[in-house]
């Protein structure tokens, strides 16, 4: 996706070809180069030649995640081996008043790890190990950038594991999925990160060095582990993460079915789920997607589909069989035309191949587009769906609609060309139009890809001053110096020497001219 960079004199955010943005979420270069002179001299004394990065060249590889509309380059990038190493380069940065940022893979999308111009980026990707896998406890204990799909490698000898399954597990990391709490097509029978998640080793921004939760089912006392999975770094940095395994079900089956339309697809995902069928997985395509899916991987989906849905039934295999009867049955009542069921795991791969690749598919067709996230009532698809395609109509921005169908968590997929001038901010109404429905009906600007720089806007719309204060003084509990990925969820700075309330006049901030009130 194309888009003008950031630099280390303007600092802010860019989207498009249009202005820097306030420099509240991103800093400005140069504002403590002494302290970040210390910060690296404390990193060059603990690590290799290669673990501190300060050439400009070199920084520019990590100035955004998967989120590429906003770029910044860091300050200084660093990436520890070990929980020592980052922990004293947390501890240098609390000392010198340095705010950081962590890093895993960088496969975010709403720019949650977006760096500070004049902070650090501490990257998380070579504390890769996984530490134990306890079959006998159902636990795995790994790094936080240990990839997704290598917990479920090293289970599956041991006859288990990692369910949550974002699209992206190839190359995400579990710490920037415990830090989003990151969630995949299996989250609607097994849930999200958090859910799988007992508990973690963290650094805290002053680098301190504790532990929430363990192997144990639960704690006693608050859920501080809750509060951290999905805080999205503003709490500290988890370098290890205690995750729940998931017995191999005796049987999957992985059926592809094709709609004329989304208004049948999504009737057949509520008789379903309303028949008390709990699939591991219910996604949907309508036929832009799967135009664009065709085009990158030749997933052979049902010609003339104008909606087609990825359904997962696993279990012993006695219930997945009456279950199977009964998908097939309600998709022939809501107007299925073809339905396919893998016979192998070529052909189950192949399914969800269509299904993974969409996001980067959708490059195929357009070349550029914003990935959207909100999720809404399952029960309200068709009516939100018949919505988006009305703004798609009278705005002549398309939109690709992925998504986990089962639990309404969205993906619409907004598509223009950065080269024509107004499709970027034509394209980013319709995206900002689309979050005002899931919220007015009753859903959230969110499911799974995090609030970030990229939503913090819309946080008031979802709560009122005073939630937003109460959040912020659990941030402020944690993070008083508000160096832990500042700038990130709330839409302006809250500050922790505040008062919680309504503000008789402009935020100090504000009046600087340092950040905007929305």
């Amino acid at each position: 996706m194309s888009g003008t960079h950031g630099t280390q004199t303007t600092a802010g955010p860019v989207l498009g070809d249009t202005p820097p943005e306030a420099t509240s979420a991103t800093g400005e270069a140069g504002d403590n180069a002494a302290g970040i002179a210390a910060v690296g001299r404390v990193a060059r004394a603990l690590m290799p030649e290669t673990g501190v990065i300060a050439d400009p060249t070199q920084l520019r590889t990590y100035e955004c995640d998967g989120l590429a509309h906003y770029r910044v380059t860091p300050a200084l990038v660093v990436l520890p081996e070990t929980t020592e190493q980052l922990a004293a380069v947390v501890r240098a940065c609390s000392e010198h008043g340095v705010p950081f940022v962590a890093r895993g893979s960088g496969t975010g999308l709403s720019g949650g790890a977006l760096p500070r111009a004049d902070g650090v980026l501490l990257v998380t990707s070579r504390m890769r190990t996984i530490r134990e896998v306890r079959r006998a406890d159902q636990r795995a204990i790994v790094e936080p950038g240990v990839i997704n799909l290598d917990v479920t490698r090293a289970a599956t000898p041991e006859g288990y594991y990692y369910a949550p399954d974002p699209s992206s597990q190839q190359i995400c990391s579990i710490g920037g999925n415990l830090a989003e709490n990151s969630g995949g097509a299996h989250c609607l029978k097994y849930g999200f990160t958090s859910n799988h998640v007992l508990g973690t080793e963290l650094i805290t921004p002053q680098g301190d060095v504790v532990q929430l939760g363990g192997l144990a089912p639960d704690s006693p006392g608050y859920d501080l582990l809750g509060t951290v999975v999905g805080s999205e770094g503003t709490l500290g940095i988890a370098t290890t993460a205690t995750v729940r395994l998931v017995r191999l079900p005796e049987e999957v089956r992985t059926l592809l079915v094709g709609f004329h339309t989304t208004d049948d697809a999504g009737a057949a995902t509520s008789a379903i789920i309303s028949a008390g069928v709990l699939p591991a997985a219910i996604e949907m395509m309508d036929a832009l997607a799967i135009e664009a899916a065709e085009a990158a991987v030749h997933c052979n989906y049902p010609d003339g589909a104008g909606a087609v849905l990825v359904i997962e039934l696993d279990g012993a295999s006695a219930e997945v069989e009456h279950e199977y009867a009964l998908v097939e049955q309600f998709c022939q009542q809501n107007g299925s035309f073809e339905l396919r069921l893998a016979t192998d795991a070529t052909e189950r791969a192949l399914i969800w191949r269509g299904r993974k690749s969409a996001f980067a598919a959708v490059g195929r067709i357009s070349p550029d587009y914003i990935v959207q996230d909100g999720v809404i009532p399952r029960t309200a698809l068709p009516e939100v769906l018949r919505a988006i395609a009305e703004l798609s109509s009278s705005s002549g921005v398309r939109v690709a609609n992925v998504f986990h169908a089962g639990d309404g968590n969205l993906h619409p997929l907004v598509l223009f060309d950065g080269e024509k001038d107004g499709a970027s901010e034509a394209a980013e109404q319709v995206s900002g139009a689309i979050l005002d429905l899931c919220i007015t009906h009753g859903g959230a600007i969110t499911g799974e890809h995090g609030v970030g720089v990229d939503k913090a806007a819309y946080m008031p719309k979802m709560f009122t001053d005073d939630d937003l204060d109460t959040m912020q003084l659990v941030r402020c509990a944690f993070d008083p110096g508000n160096i832990s990925n500042p700038g990130k969820i709330f839409p302006t700075p809250r500050l922790c020497g505040e008062v919680p309330g309504k503000r008789k006049k402009a935020h100090p901030l504000v009046e600087a001219g340092l950040a905007d009130a929305f």
